[in-house]
C-alpha cells in the first residue's frame, strides 16, 4: 500500500513521479462495488499502457467542512480505505487535504493544474454523477472538456446496480444503521466490519463465562443495536491476519447490567483463551440474531448467549 498524505507531496513520498497515471476519483468511503467498477476501468487503461492506477481521495470528508451538520458517519477509516482500494487494483492512494483552500478551487484549474500538472494524469476515470471544482460546477461533460485541452483521456462509468438498488455509500451506511448487515455485504462485496483497538470494559463477560473484547472503533459507522454472529479477525501491526475466529457481537448498552449507558462493541471470540488488551481486532458481521434485551436475571443472560453463540456456529463459516 502506497499512501501519499496530498498531490504535492507525491514525488517526495514515492521518490519519483507517477507514471502514465490512470486517475479515479472519489471519496471511496466503504470501496463498495460502484467503487470497485472505477478501478477496475483504470486498471485495464493501466495495464494497456503500462501505467499506474492512482486513487484521488480526500481527508476530510467534503461534506465534514462544508457542512459539518450534515457529515455522514465514515464507514471506514482513512487507513482502511487505503487498504481496500489498494487491494481493488489501485497502485498509489493520494489522499488529498479538503480545505477551504482546496474547495475553492475553480474547475478549470482542477483540471489543469490538480489533474494534469500535480498529477500527471494520463486518463481520469469517474462516476456518472461526479462533480467538481468550487460550487461543484464541474460535471462530466466539462471534464471530457478539460481533458482534451490537457492531454488526458476521460472515462465515465456508468451507474452500477445491485437488485435494482444502486451502489452507494449512503445505502450502504442505510443498510448498516438498519442493522441489514446482509445487504450492505452485497453492495460492498464483503462483510461489514468494525475495526478498532481492544480496550478494557467492566469485565462482566468474564464473571459470567463470556469474556468479551470490548473495540473502540476506528471508524465511525455502527449499525444498530443488536446481537449479530460475526467473524472477528486479530491483526498484525502491519494489518495482516494473526488469526481468525468466530465471534457473537454486541453492539448496545448492557441493559441487563447499565441504565442509560452509552453503546459498546463487544466481541465474545469463541473457542480463543488468550489476552487481547492493546491488541486491533476486525469483526466483520455476518448476520443480525436478535434486538438487544434487557434479562432479569443473569442466568437468563446467559441462557440466551449460549443461544447465540450456538446460532453463531450455525451461520458462519
Amino acid at each position: 500500500m502506497q499512501l501519499v498524505r496530498g498531490r504535492t507531496a507525491v514525488t517526495a513520498t514515492l521518490g519519483r513521479e507517477l507514471r502514465r497515471a490512470a486517475i479515479v476519483i472519489g471519496n471511496f468511503d466503504g470501496v463498495h462495488r460502484g467503487h470497485q467498477a472505477l478501478i477496475e476501468t483504470a486498471r485495464r487503461l493501466a495495464d494497456n499502457t503500462g501505467g499506474e492506477v492512482v486513487a484521488l481521495t480526500f481527508d476530510p470528508h467534503p461534506a465534514r467542512l462544508l457542512a459539518p451538520a450534515l457529515a455522514p458517519p465514515l464507514i471506514v477509516s482513512l487507513r482502511r480505505r487505503a487498504q481496500l482500494l489498494t487491494q481493488a487494483g489501485v497502485d498509489v492512494v493520494v489522499a488529498e487535504p479538503f480545505t477551504h483552500a482546496f474547495a475553492a478551487i475553480e474547475a478549470e484549474a482542477f483540471g489543469g493544474e490538480v489533474l494534469g500538472r500535480d498529477l500527471r494524469a494520463a486518463h481520469v476515470v469517474v462516476g456518472y454523477d461526479f462533480s467538481f471544482g468550487k460550487g461543484r460546477r464541474g460535471d462530466t461533460a466539462m471534464l471530457g472538456d478539460l481533458g482534451e485541452r490537457y492531454g488526458f483521456g476521460v472515462s465515465v462509468v456508468r451507474r452500477v446496480s445491485i437488485h435494482g438498488l444502486t451502489c452507494s455509500s449512503t445505502k450502504v451506511r442505510e443498510f448498516v444503521l438498519e442493522g441489514r448487515v446482509e445487504g450492505a455485504a452485497v453492495l460492498l462485496g464483503r462483510p461489514f466490519e468494525i475495526t478498532g483497538t481492544v480496550v478494557r470494559g467492566a469485565g462482566r463477560g468474564r464473571a459470567i463465562g463470556y469474556p468479551t473484547a470490548n473495540v473502540q472503533g476506528e471508524a465511525e459507522l455502527l449499525p444498530k443495536a443488536g446481537i449479530y454472529a460475526a467473524r472477528a479477525q486479530l491483526l498484525e501491526d502491519d494489518d495482516t491476519v494473526a488469526s481468525s475466529h468466530l465471534a457473537a457481537l454486541s453492539v448496545g448498552t448492557n441493559p441487563t447490567f447499565v441504565a442509560g449507558g452509552g453503546l459498546t462493541v463487544e466481541a465474545y471470540l469463541l473457542d480463543f483463551d488468550g489476552d487481547l488488551y492493546g491488541r486491533r481486532l476486525r469483526v466483520q458481521l455476518i448476520e443480525r440474531l436478535r434486538d438487544e434485551l434487557r434479562f432479569d436475571s443473569v442466568e437468563a443472560l446467559t441462557t440466551q448467549i449460549a443461544a447465540d453463540v450456538a446460532r453463531t456456529r450455525e451461520l458462519v463459516r
